[in-house]
């Protein structure tokens, strides 16, 4: 279930610079369209934190991934579908990272599962180009599991400036 409306914004004073204004949704929802690579922290049923990179597309207000049935990341939102998706520069002065908090769900629905293949292939090229069947991704390596991450809380950090940003949906 995606979100389309907007979140209520706030700057976090005790982490920002004394003249630093919150970033607005629009930018940072730009920011979360335009990355290139994401890390998601997913949690293992030993309680442990699982991360690993991946790519991802923003759509209709939340964020898709795929993944393996067999993988980690899909073994772990089985049983616990609590995430984090971040992205953002290595840069120490400048830039902005962006983290998501949400639940993942995945997605069956052929129709939505084409868009997201779609914007896949438009956002990555066509080395990313996923067939839709039987309510999942398919490729040369196999079938992939597609994930919705509707925020449900995120934040940006604006290096530079030094703002902390929070919107809450």
């Amino acid at each position: 279930m995606t979100t389309s409306h907007e979140p209520r914004t706030e700057l976090d004073t005790r982490f920002s610079s004394p003249d630093a204004t919150a970033t607005s949704w629009p930018e940072g929802r730009a920011g979360l369209a335009e990355a290139q690579m994401y890390w998601v922290s997913t949690v293992r049923p030993d309680g442990r934190p699982h991360v690993t990179p991946l790519i991802a597309v923003w759509l209709d207000g939340a964020l898709y991934f795929c993944t393996g049935p067999d993988e980690q990341k899909a073994r772990n939102l089985a049983r616990n579908p609590h995430c984090v998706l971040a992205t953002g520069e290595g840069a120490f002065h400048e830039g902005l990272d962006l983290v998501v908090e949400g639940d993942a769900a995945v997605v069956r629905d052929e129709d939505r599962l084409r868009r997201v293949a779609d914007a896949y292939v438009a956002k990555y090229g066509e080395e990313w180009r996923f067939r839709v069947r039987d309510g999942a991704f398919h490729h040369e390596g196999g079938e992939a599991l597609v994930y919705e991450v509707a925020p449900a809380r995120a934040f940006g950090f604006r290096k530079g400036e030094y703002s902390q940003t929070r919107w809450r949906f």
